[in-house]
């Protein structure tokens, strides 16, 4: 058979024309994957330039700079004028604060405009609001004589405030790195969050010194506590432990543990397929599957796409629902938790039971032990700011030449949401405006 006749057949054949029509819807699907996909750490097409751009973070840090400048342009009668809590506030907001060793590496002022940004009257007098220089000699912190750092919150905290403290001990923590990490920061979460207990709001929100909130987070948190409360009423409960307003999507990957469950659906899938071309053959022998085909559309076609499901990643195909949901494990970590007031005593105990370790760890552990309902807001509305430092040109907020790759990231610079990047700030502005309309903000 001439060359040309062997090619006319072949490409005259069922199954070449099926493969032929499958390759371009192939190819946009995987465009469309890589597009999907670019914002996703557990996908293959994950690109760290669109990943970890400050997308909406560097529009929220400068407007959350302005609100600071604006109050340390304030002159000696002005200041005191600055909106502070009400009586009855409804959330005691403690932020523990330290001096950072690398220079320019201070994020407190970002955390402290973005909270406070934007917010209304009504909305600051439900905010009892501490700061918390965790160090024994106060002044240490760069940001303590700050006219902001003093105008600011309802509160400075101090070691001093308490007989409690030994502040020797504290010296003697501050002198070691690691002491500092796992006994020193758990001493200060205690003492911070014991005191928003004695300021008696019915929930505390703890937040770390090196977040950004985005616009409007506080109508959106008590939005999402009255979700929690009233999700938890519904399955039955009558508590729940924490309400997580940061996570990142790193963890939320497919698992190396459950990949019998990957391999028990993809045969599942790929069984399905074989079995139904091979029926329909048996059945029907003058219809359009033909041996080519059958072997065309199990084991090629299917496990291409198998493939590619598994490549997109896993945040990507089954995406985390809007709105307040569980969240029992892979939630990290703990930059922004909401605490209940009536589950304090029991942190505090906990957390005082520990010798040395880090909050999230000791929390998720007691969680998983007594089967405690954690919940989980998405969006998130807070982000980590750390992760600037994944970019070459530290201290930066403009464009680098590059940013570094995952294996060259420390893992508190991988402690990022992706998705808190897609928010836009006009779209922020207006949804905000609204709630206080809608809520009497």
């Amino acid at each position: 058979m001439r060359l040309e006749s062997w090619f006319t057949i072949n490409f005259r054949s069922r199954t070449l024309r099926i493969f032929v029509f499958f390759l371009p819807i192939y190819t946009l699907l995987l465009l469309y994957a890589r597009a999907k996909g670019s914002r996703d750490p557990g996908s293959v097409f994950f690109d760290p330039w669109t990943g970890y751009d400050q997308s909406y973070s560097r529009a929220r840090i400068e407007e959350g700079d302005s609100y600071i400048q604006k109050i340390d342009d304030l002159d000696d009668h002005d200041i005191h004028e600055i909106w502070k809590a009400s009586e009855k506030p409804q959330l005691c907001v403690g932020i523990a604060t330290v001096s950072r060793e690398l220079k320019g590496k201070q994020y407190f002022r970002n955390t402290v405009g973005t909270l406070l940004d934007g917010l209304s009257e009504v909305e600051r007098s439900q905010i009892y609001l501490i700061f918390f220089p965790a160090h024994s000699e106060p002044s240490d912190h760069p940001d303590f004589r700050q006219p902001w750092f003093n105008a600011l919150p309802d509160r400075i905290l101090l070691y001093n405030d308490s007989a409690e403290i030994d502040i020797d001990h504290i010296r003697t923590l501050e002198q070691n790195k690691e002491s500092i990490g796992r006994q020193k920061a758990l001493l200060d979460y205690q003492y911070l969050l014991r005191t928003c207990q004695d300021i008696g709001t019915p929930y505390t929100l703890m937040v770390e010194d090196d977040v950004i909130a985005q616009d409007g987070w506080f109508h959106k948190t008590q939005e999402a506590i009255s979700a929690a409360e009233s999700q938890t009423r519904q399955i039955g409960a009558s508590k729940w432990l924490y309400l997580r307003l940061f996570y990142s999507e790193e963890f939320l990957g497919w698992k190396s543990e459950e990949w019998p469950i990957y391999l028990y659906y993809s045969v599942l899938i790929f069984s399905f397929v074989l079995f139904t071309c091979l029926g329909i053959r048996q059945y029907n022998p003058q219809s359009a599957i033909t041996g080519g085909s059958i072997v065309l559309f199990s084991f090629i076609i299917t496990p291409l796409l198998i493939i590619l499901f598994f490549a997109t990643g896993r945040v990507t195909v089954f995406p985390v629902p809007h709105g307040v949901h569980r969240m029992p494990d892979s939630g990290c970590c703990s930059q922004a938790f909401v605490f209940p007031q009536s589950r304090v005593p029991e942190l505090l105990d906990l957390y005082h039971s520990q010798q040395a370790g880090y909050i999230d760890s000791i929390t998720e552990l007691y969680a998983n032990n007594n089967n405690e309902i954690r919940w989980a807001l998405t969006p998130s509305i807070m982000q980590h700011v750390g992760s600037q430092s994944t970019k070459d040109e530290t201290g930066n907020l403009g464009r680098p030449s590059r940013f570094k790759s995952k294996d060259e990231m420390k893992g508190t610079e991988r402690l990022w949401n992706f998705a808190f990047e897609t928010n836009d700030v006009d779209r922020l502005r207006e949804e905000h405006e609204n709630a206080k309309e809608i809520y009497g903000y």
